[in-house]
Formats: C-alpha cells, structure tokens, sequence
C-alpha cells in the first residue's frame, strides 16, 4: 500500500466504494439507521437546546443516495464498532474509543488495522480506568485482552501483510459462513465454502427453487445456506 500526493492511501480497499448503507448494516448484522450514523454523522437540533452534530467514525465516500459509499476498509471498522455495540457500549462512548484508539496507536483506520487486535485491549483499559469510564471496561478483562464478545467479532478479521483488514466474516451466523474480500466477486458477500456469491443464491431460492439443489449447484454446504437464511429472515423481522 502506498500513499498518494494528497496524502490518501492508494488502496482500492480504502478508496473503492463497494456497499451501500443498507448492505453494509445487513452484513454486520446492524439496523441501516445505526451503520448510517456511523458513516454520514449526525445533526440533532433538540427543541430550546443547542444543536449536537457528530462526526462519521467509519470510512465512507460521496455517493449519491441508494448507491454504494463504504469501502471495504469502513465495512472492517463497522465490524469492530458492531462488536462494541454488542457489548453494550453506547455511541457516545464509542466516539470515545475511536478517538483513544486512533490517537494511542498513532494512525488512521485504527479500527482495520492489526494493532487494535495487538494493542487496542491494552489502550482501551488503561484509559477507562484513568476516566473511570464503566462504559468501555466492558470491552476489556482485567487481564487487558478484549471481552469474549468482542474477540470473537474481531477474530473474524482477516489481515494481510501489510497490517491492514483484507478480508471480513460476517457476524450474523453463530459459524463464519459469509465473507467478503475486495479482491473476490466484486468485494460482495460470498459462502466460505464453495465461494458462491450470496446474491445468486438467495435469487434463485426466493425465485422458488429447492434450497437443497441450489447449495449442490453451487457447491456449498446446505447447512450453511440453511443457516444464513435463518440469520437472513431473523433479520428482516
């Protein structure tokens, strides 16, 4: 990865816009409203009190509305923010890790690179033992290694050689059944086994056609279509 004149990294993964809002929350397993905050930001203006605005925390481009704007690198960020949520930390408290994070380990995209998973439980402790912020000690132990709910977001994480995310498996299944590679299908959701893209699959099963042929006509497990439907419709509820 290199950096250009401008002083942006020259990485499709970071440049390329790949997922709208709502398939990026879909793949996390978020509402599209939270994931949407997390990539535009937010402007409150509460009746009778000073307007609130909040930054995006996650990677996004310009896009125009219902088109794609998050990159692959937003989608890894999304992914450890989605674990933090799961924890039960609030965004506000979020923000606030996001800020530690980026500042203590000294870059950008803190949140898709292989020092969070190094050095964030270290740095996210310390600090919410010096602020006495109960909200972010739920994300770490006493040992300083991260709280089971979040390692096991983060573990889903793939990343390359040069310390950055390449490669995603979706929260939504108990198992990893779906990830997502830029360098694959288009950076689309596919099934770990049998690298089918989800989309086709879930087509032809909606157009009516036996779940069980299509899975042997894509060579993926039919445990696993099964399961990622369930999550799919579990969803959408």
């Amino acid at each position: 990865m290199s950096v250009v004149s401008n002083g942006t990294f020259d990485d499709s993964r970071f440049t390329v816009p790949l997922y709208t809002v709502a398939e990026a929350a879909r793949f996390l397993g978020v509402h599209s409203s939270t994931f949407s905050t997390w990539a535009n930001g937010y402007v409150r203006r509460p009746p009778g009190r000073p307007e609130v605005t909040g930054a995006p925390i996650v990677t996004s481009v310009a896009a125009r509305p219902r088109y794609p704007m998050v990159p692959f690198v937003g989608l890894a960020e999304g992914m450890v923010l989605a674990a933090f949520r799961k924890a039960g930390v609030s965004l506000q408290h979020i923000r606030r890790a996001v800020a530690v994070l980026e500042r203590e380990i000294g870059v950008d995209y803190a949140l898709a690179s292989r020092r969070l998973y190094t050095d964030g439980a270290v740095i996210l402790f310390d600090y919410a033992k010096s602020e006495h912020d109960d909200q972010l000690t739920v994300v770490v132990t006493q040992q300083r290694v991260f709280s089971p709910v979040v390692e096991e977001y983060l573990q889903r994480i793939e990343h390359g050689p040069d310390g950055w995310a390449v490669r995603v498996a979706s929260p939504v299944t108990a198992r990893p059944i779906v990830l997502v590679d830029p360098r694959r299908a288009f950076g689309q959701p596919i099934f770990v086994h049998g690298a089918a893209p989800v989309e086709s699959i879930v087509d032809r099963i909606k157009a009516g056609e036996p779940i069980r042929e299509v899975a042997d006509d894509f060579g993926v497990p039919e445990a696993d279509v099964r399961d990622y439907l369930d999550a799919a419709v579990r969803l959408a509820a």
